[in-house]
């Protein structure tokens, strides 16, 4: 599933084409992919003859604010694409969900081959509660290692699930979770309530590290994702612990385990993490 970095990547290159561009329609031949009490007629009317002002991001969702000051919220789910159709890949999409038709004769194409994204519609007062209901972003400055062990005292949840809860903090998901944790050297099943101040200084440090990294390289691509582009992105080589269980841990070399921590992969150095 996509997450902060890939997200990030999507809105950059998105940002540099749609900002300024009217909206003369749209189509959504998979309705599904709408948020519950979203239709596309509603959508379609919405949009017609609004405009795209920016493209921002919030945790994992890609955000379009429109000039009248509703936004397209969009959560790329597993699957999710989002490209402009003269981009050079556009034309190897094949599951398109949802057109934004623009005045300038592009569209804006939301594909997702298995359909597990989902498009959202929000006025501002709508959107002011949802975005009090998602956690602080990593990358901000206020986000500070004392914010983080602050954050964390009062939680027994392993380190790994807390770090996913969206509500404590936006964007992050399992990769760069587990890579995190590497390179901080804390086992993803501790308690987030047994970290010391150092340990959430390492955290801190790592997180916002690794996340970066994966922005610069443009997201990680294990199958689906593509950046604004339809480009797969290029850190997945650079993956030290995600998905690279019985391989020698880069830091010491013992071999890197695999467990199931709340029905999803875990991925450590037991020699390192310990």
């Amino acid at each position: 599933m996509p997450e902060l970095p890939e997200a990030e990547t999507i809105v950059r290159d998105l940002r540099r084409r749609l900002p300024g561009s009217r909206i003369t329609g749209a189509r959504v031949p998979f309705p599904d992919i709408l948020a519950p009490g979203l239709t596309a007629a509603t959508l379609r009317k919405a949009v017609a003859g609004n405009a795209f002002v920016d493209v921002q991001r919030r945790g994992k969702n890609v955000v379009f604010l429109l000039a009248d000051g509703r936004r397209i919220v969009v959560n790329l789910g597993m699957t999710g694409r989002l490209v402009v159709d003269d981009a050079p890949r556009a034309d190897e999409l094949r599951h398109v969900a949802a057109r934004f038709a623009l005045a300038d004769g592009r569209s804006l194409l939301f594909d997702d081959t298995r359909r597990f994204g989902r498009i959202d519609l929000y006025d501002p007062t709508a959107w002011k509660r949802r975005d009090r209901e998602l956690g602080i972003e990593p990358l901000r400055t206020s986000f500070t290692a004392a914010r983080l062990h602050t954050l964390t005292t009062t939680s027994r949840t392993p380190i790994r699930n807390w770090l996913l809860d969206q509500r404590r903090i936006a964007g992050v998901g399992n990769i760069y979770a587990n890579e995190a944790l590497f390179r901080a050297r804390i086992h993803p099943a501790r308690p987030a309530n047994t970290l010391d101040a150092d340990e959430a200084v390492r955290l801190h440090r790592a997180l916002r590290a690794v996340l970066r990294d994966a922005i610069r390289a443009r997201g990680t691509t294990l199958r689906d994702y593509r950046d604004g582009s339809g480009e797969a992105g290029t850190f997945e080589p650079r993956l030290r612990i995600y998905g690279r269980d019985g391989r020698p841990c880069p830091r010491c070399g013992h071999t890197i385990e695999r467990a199931v921590l709340s029905n999803r992969s875990v991925f450590f150095c037991t020699t390192c993490q310990g």
